[in-house]
């Protein structure tokens, strides 16, 4: 290729870069993919891998759940908590599996995938992109949730707190001796904060803690679909 040819594709791929690139225009709400991982897992490194890359998308909402069902085989995963464990589970019956698995990634509270294979996962997040849902606004000390004229049963409101930058977690036993394994997104903290009945609705936010990112979740309970969410 010739270097005016060259500078010239360059160019052109400049300008067409951010039409290539999945991105949220106005008035759309990024897709919420949850991974449901742990460090004692052999399978789950390739799927954490994959939520470092969706974490790199405009149009997602990427979060890390450490669960603790496999924390007796060796080694405890730094990160996980019963809680999370507990969110996973609710979502098993409506997704038709017959218990919680790693590494699983749950796309808009509405289907899943197992967490290595990136390519179903995307398919899932080109489908959830259709998804409608009432406004969120997260500002200093509040979230304003919008009204809708044909609102769902009451939704809960969580409230999330989670690591903006990756992790490196060097693990010493178990499935995974001697690896260092990278997390992203990983969530530090979830919180029903309210309810949200398709009325506008504004609750109070606490700052996030150093360090810390925010994100809402509003979604139909029982793990139902996430209707709504946003980060700042």
């Amino acid at each position: 290729m010739k270097t005016g040819d060259a500078l010239w594709t360059c160019a052109l791929l400049a300008v067409l870069a951010p039409a290539l690139a999945p991105a949220v225009a106005a008035g759309e709400r990024p897709v919420v993919v949850e991974l449901f991982t742990s460090q004692g897992c052999s399978s789950c490194p390739p799927a954490n891998a994959n939520l470092i890359t969706l974490s790199r998308r405009p149009d997602v909402l990427a979060l890390s759940f450490g669960v603790t069902y496999w924390d007796q085989l060796g080694w405890k995963d730094v990160f996980a908590r019963p809680d999370f464990t507990a969110r996973q589970a609710t979502y098993e019956p409506r997704l038709g599996r017959s218990g919680p698995f790693t590494p699983q990634m749950v796309v808009n509270g509405r289907a899943d995938a197992i967490g290595n294979r990136l390519a179903e996962v995307e398919d899932l997040i080109a489908r959830a992109r259709t998804d409608r849902g009432p406004d969120v606004v997260l500002s200093a000390g509040s979230v304003r949730i919008g009204a809708d004229a044909t609102p769902p049963a009451p939704a809960d409101v969580w409230l999330v707190r989670y690591e903006p930058t990756i992790i490196e977690v060097p693990v010493g036993r178990g499935e995974n001796t001697g690896r260092t394994l990278p997390h992203a997104r990983v969530v530090r903290d979830l919180a029903r904060i309210g309810t949200w009945a398709g009325l506008e609705t504004v609750l109070p936010v606490s700052p996030a803690p150093s360090g810390l990112r925010t994100a809402i979740l509003v979604q139909s309970t029982a793990g139902g679909p996430i209707l709504a969410a946003a980060s700042d």
